[in-house]
């Protein structure tokens, strides 16, 4: 029968140090492993810094259009309004040059109005008894003579009275029959136009009407 065979663990048993050749990694291998480390750890923090700047990109682009539109907006709020004075200063101006050529125009022709007034008038007053023309003292028998020269050519052969009444601002005036009469009033003639203008531009703003200026 062979002898068993005996168990060696070459050891120094003496010195507790092993005998045996321990297994070691290569020093090029750990200087591979290193530099491959340091690269994808260079890489994930260029990836990470990228994701980082485009998220800080991203949120100043959509600042930057926040804030344009808030300014685009105003800019539009402010032009808006803009346009809306210039046309109401416009306007304004407009109606009161009219007022001052019509002042002057009346100063220089106070009865040209009434007398066209008294014009239309007479040619619808066919059978109608008596006409009284009511107009400022001054200028009372410079109407009477124009409507006397009016009854001529328009047909009526009624009674013609006029009267200079104080009550009446040079270039007003009225006109009464039996059954009707018109009034020439430079006052509500302009409030008129007034009311005019001011509910034209409350449809233009979109605002409540304003008395406009006299």
């Amino acid at each position: 029968m062979a002898a068993p065979a005996r168990f060696t663990f070459d050891l120094d048993l003496g010195g507790g140090h092993t005998s045996a050749t321990q297994p070691s990694v290569p020093e090029n291998l750990v200087s591979q492993l290193v530099t491959q480390a340091r690269e994808e750890a260079y890489a994930q923090g260029i990836a990470a810094g990228e994701k980082s700047a485009s998220a800080a990109a991203a949120t100043a682009i959509a600042d930057a259009a926040n804030a344009i539109a808030a300014q685009t907006a105003a800019m539009s709020a402010n032009l808006d309004q803009s346009g809306q004075t210039n046309l109401r200063e416009a306007i304004e101006l407009a109606a009161s040059i009219g007022r001052k050529l019509a002042t002057n125009l009346l100063a220089r022709q106070p009865t040209a109005e009434l007398e066209v007034l008294i014009a239309e008038c007479m040619a619808n007053l066919d059978g109608v008894p008596h006409l009284v023309i009511r107009c400022h003292p001054d200028v009372a028998d410079a109407v009477r003579e124009a409507a006397t020269a009016n009854m001529a050519t328009s047909g009526y052969s009624g009674r013609l009275v006029v009267m200079g009444d104080p009550d009446q601002r040079l270039g007003d005036g009225r006109l009464e029959w039996v059954d009707g009469g018109l009034v020439r009033d430079i006052n509500a003639i302009s409030s008129s136009i007034d009311e005019k203008i001011s509910a034209y531009l409350a449809g233009r703003t979109g605002t409540a009407p304003q008395e406009t200026e006299q």
